[in-house]
Parts: C-alpha cells; sequence; structure tokens
C-alpha cells in the first residue's frame, strides 16, 4: 500500500502542496498538460529549488499575467464537468472545489452558486487544486495522512476586508478535524490549503511504513521561528497482492427511543458529512423494545466529526469507536457517452485487471427523467455501452 504522510509543521498552502508533489517527482509539464486541458490562461508556473532554515525543497509559483476574470464556484464546477481532464483527477478537483466552496457560502451566508473566487485568486485556485488533484493521481496513492494543522491569530487584509485569523473559511474547512495552536501570526494554513487537505486525507500521527521518499515544498514566506516547508514523506505498508488496503474508522450506537423519521433524515446527513457508508440494524432491545444500531464506517480523520455528529441528531448518548483494516478494490470514475447522453460509471479493479463496471445512480435517474425510459432500461443501456468501451462485452 501507497502512502504519504503531510507533515504541515509549518502549515500547508495550494503553492506548497505542489511544490511537494514536484519535489517527490511529478514532473512540473505532467501537471502543465493536465492543466492545458482547461479554458484558463494569462498564468504560467515556475518551479525552483529554495531552501528555509537550510533546508532544500521546490518553490512552484503561479504568476498571473494580465488581467484576469472572476469566476463563480458553479462556472469552475462546470468548466471542471466538461473538461478531458482523467475521470480521477477531474471527481477529485470538483470535490476540492465544493468543500472550498461550501466554506465560503457558509462565510457570506449566500447560496454555493453565488460564491465567487476573485480575479487572480480564482486562477490560482484553479491552478492550484487542479494541479494538486493531478499530481496526487499520478502518485497513486493508497492513503493520505496529514498531521493536526496549526492555526494562526491575529488580523490580515483580505479581499473583503480585515479578517481574524485562521481565515474564517479556513475555519469552516477545518470542522471536526485535529488543529492546534501554531503560536504565529501568519497565515500559515489558507483556505485552499485546508480544503486540499480536508479532501483527500484522514488526520493523525504517523502511520506505521516504510519511508521510501521525502519531499519538500517551498512556501512563500520565511519564517523566523520555523522553516516555511510542507514535508511530505511517500512510503509503504502492508499491501496486498491486487487488493488495497487502507485504514477505517466505525462508529456504533444503540438507539429504541427515536422517530422513524428522524432516523432517515440522521442517516442522510451522517452520508453528506463524509461517512463513507451508513445503516441500520433491528435489534430487539432493553424492555423489549425495538430498537436500531446505527453504524457508520469513515476515515480516521472524520470520526470525532461524525460521532458529535450522531451525538447531536440523535437520542444516543455513547458512541463506540474503533479502527479496523479495510482491503478493497480500486476504484475509478468515468463518464461515458451513450445513445440516451453521458453518464458516470464506477470501474472496480483486481491489480490492473478490471473486474465490473457499475453505472452512478444519480446520472441514471437523471437520464430516465429527461428521456422519459425506465430507470431499469437506462441502467442495462449505460452498463452496455460502458462494457464495450471498456472491452468487458461477454
Amino acid at each position: 500500500m501507497n502512502i504519504l504522510y503531510l507533515d504541515a509543521f509549518s502549515g500547508i498552502s495550494g503553492d506548497m502542496m505542489l511544490g511537494l508533489l514536484v519535489d517527490l517527482g511529478v514532473p512540473l509539464k505532467d501537471i502543465e498538460a493536465d492543466l492545458s486541458r482547461l479554458p484558463v490562461s494569462g498564468y504560467r508556473l515556475t518551479s525552483k529549488q529554495e531552501k528555509r532554515h537550510g533546508i532544500g525543497g521546490t518553490r512552484v509559483e503561479v504568476l498571473c499575467e494580465g488581467k484576469q476574470s472572476a469566476r463563480t464556484w458553479s462556472d469552475i464546477d462546470q468548466m471542471l464537468t466538461e473538461s478531458s481532464l482523467p475521470g480521477q483527477t477531474r471527481e477529485l478537483a470538483r470535490k476540492i472545489f465544493r468543500i472550498l466552496g461550501d466554506a465560503e457560502a457558509r462565510v457570506h451566508q449566500i447560496s454555493l452558486e453565488k460564491v465567487h473566487f476573485h480575479e487572480v485568486g480564482a486562477v490560482d485556485a484553479i491552478v492550484d487544486i487542479v494541479g494538486t488533484a493531478a499530481g496526487l493521481t499520478r502518485l497513486n496513492l493508497d492513503r493520505i495522512v496529514c498531521s493536526p494543522l496549526p492555526l494562526s491569530s491575529g488580523l490580515i487584509n483580505a479581499s473583503h476586508g480585515i479578517v481574524p485569523l485562521p481565515a474564517p473559511a479556513t475555519l469552516e474547512i477545518l470542522r471536526g478535524c485535529p488543529v492546534r495552536a501554531a503560536g504565529s501570526t501568519r497565515e500559515l494554513v489558507t483556505p485552499t490549503g485546508a480544503a486540499i487537505a480536508s479532501a483527500v486525507a484522514g488526520f493523525g500521527q504517523l502511520p506505521a511504513m516504510v519511508p521510501d521518499q521525502v519531499g519538500y515544498g517551498v512556501g512563500g514566506w520565511q519564517l523566523e521561528d520555523r522553516p516555511n516547508l510542507l514535508r511530505g514523506v511517500l512510503g509503504r505498508s502492508g499491501a496486498t497482492d491486487g487488493l488495497e488496503q487502507d485504514t477505517a474508522v466505525v462508529l456504533e450506537t444503540h438507539i429504541d427511543d427515536m422517530s422513524p423519521e428522524l432516523l432517515g433524515s440522521l442517516l442522510e446527513k451522517l452520508m453528506n458529512s463524509g461517512a463513507w457508508d451508513a445503516g441500520f440494524t433491528p435489534l430487539q432491545m432493553k424492555k423489549n423494545r425495538p430498537g436500531v444500531r446505527v453504524t457508520v464506517v469513515t476515515s480516521p480523520g472524520r470520526k470525532e466529526r461524525l460521532a458529535r455528529l450522531l451525538l447531536r441528531e440523535s437520542t444516543a448518548t455513547g458512541v463506540r469507536s474503533y479502527e479496523t483494516s479495510r482491503l478493497k478494490l480500486r476504484r475509478e470514475i468515468h463518464t461515458v457517452p451513450s445513445s440516451l447522453g453521458k453518464a458516470q460509471v464506477k470501474l472496480a479493479f483486481e491489480g490492473e485487471t478490471l473486474l465490473r463496471i457499475t453505472p452512478e445512480h444519480a446520472s441514471c435517474a437523471a437520464l430516465a427523467e429527461a428521456t422519459g425510459r425506465p430507470l431499469s432500461d437506462v441502467y442495462r443501456i449505460i452498463t452496455e455501452t460502458a462494457n464495450r468501451q471498456f472491452g468487458l462485452e461477454e
């Protein structure tokens, strides 16, 4: 299993993440090749070796040339959806932007669709996020773990005026994630950096692994009290031939005094808050009461967030938790064209062997609604189309 540990002792930002990926061996030209698939211009990437407190790493900068257009979250999400980026890169970039957009919407109390990324900031965010997604995809990682993030204090100037540190959007993104006091008045964790860490990593200490490579992404600050670097440790652990392995957290609680309508809402909130899976098991509880066991599976970094949600949104007064290893098939999301329109499908691999293709329900349901065809027909047509495209015809 390939593991990347992000040692964010001096914070994390989009440019630091790009620098780290290049320092770990991802060619900048490959990241630029993916970025060239987007209708975004007026910028260039530079990469050079720099040192902070005597430690060398890679500094990647996004240099904007001329006037840039402001873009809304909707503009960017549509651009990514319609792009020719590789499926895994595209969906990871969309996930990161959604986290960033949701946080900005909550801070400014507006709808997600109205969130704006202003001028240069929009280009910076697009390049940092899509470039990071492209680099991480090329590293072919099974697990990413990030150290608790150091949050600063004080006030800084931003596009909306003077704001406190950590920036409001950063703090929104990191709800439920481990953080610590940085003892600094400089912005060490940016909203983009927080969104990347939240989207791609679980939070915790250095996992058991065999380090193979160490890289450093260089930040723009010259700090007196610490080297402004993002360290990445690339290694391996516990690989099972043909299968991927990672660590999952299981949360459980028993409930016998809650309305079924509220239970249904609870399940939806758990899934929307980062659970990998959640479900109910019927129980016979004390005093012959019928009840349910609520079981939630998630990443170690989301354990506390989901446990708190369970305790706040249900009648439970306690939640059990335990870590377990998980063997799984590698998955990829692709979009396939069909006679009915485009739809997303999930590909499951054992090693490099494609085992099966499953249509995504939401895509099929949308096509069924748009075409008036039965959902079962849409599933069949999309499955047959995808099987032909990826060579799984019977």
